[in-house]
């Protein structure tokens, strides 16, 4: 009879095994790697949400700025814009308000006339940056407000506030008067 070759034991054989090395890298990656995939395309959408609400708000600005006389029907079809400029983003949360302001003095201001979904404009707590218009200048204020509910809610679990302000001169006369505000 021929010798037998004495047989590992079960430890020995287990610690020279090398085939299931890669699914368990596998399964202690692939966590890691989902959640970082998942938060970047939650962090995608709401940065692609804000950029939209920066859009329509300048586009309401650039728009309004650029008539000589409005009425309440054409600034409402201005504002339709800024719907438009959220898709494909619910609007039921948007706000918009546009105004033209004029300044009266260093520390003073008068909102002339505005339309919007959103409350009013307050002259008295208003600022106006720096250097923007001189006593007597109008500038064009559009504002854009969304609540943003991001659809996964792995990171951002509650509702964010997204805002902005664009400041605009009128561009071919001084003043945008609005006949029926």
């Amino acid at each position: 009879m021929a010798r037998q070759a004495p047989r590992p034991d079960f430890l020995t054989r287990f610690g020279r095994d090398r085939g299931g090395v890669s699914a368990i890298e596998f399964a202690l990656i692939a966590p890691v790697v989902i959640l970082l995939y998942l938060g970047l395309a939650e962090f995608s959408q709401g940065y692609m949400a804000q950029k939209r609400v920066a859009h329509a708000a300048s586009m309401v600005a650039d728009l309004t700025a650029r008539r000589n006389s409005l009425t309440q029907d054409q600034i409402g079809d201005i504002l339709a814009i800024g719907q438009l400029i959220m898709r494909p983003y619910p609007t039921d949360t948007l706000t918009q308000r546009v105004a033209s302001v004029t300044r009266v003095s260093s520390s003073e201001v008068k909102i002339d006339w505005q339309v919007g979904n959103t409350t009013a404009l307050d002259a008295t707590t208003l600022n106006i940056p720096d250097g923007m218009i001189a006593n007597g200048e109008t500038v064009i204020i559009s504002e854009t407000g969304y609540d943003y509910d991001s659809p996964v809610d792995y990171v951002l679990e509650t509702l964010t506030h997204l805002s902005h302000r664009t400041y605009l001169r009128p561009r071919e006369i001084d003043f945008i008067p609005c006949t029926d505000c």
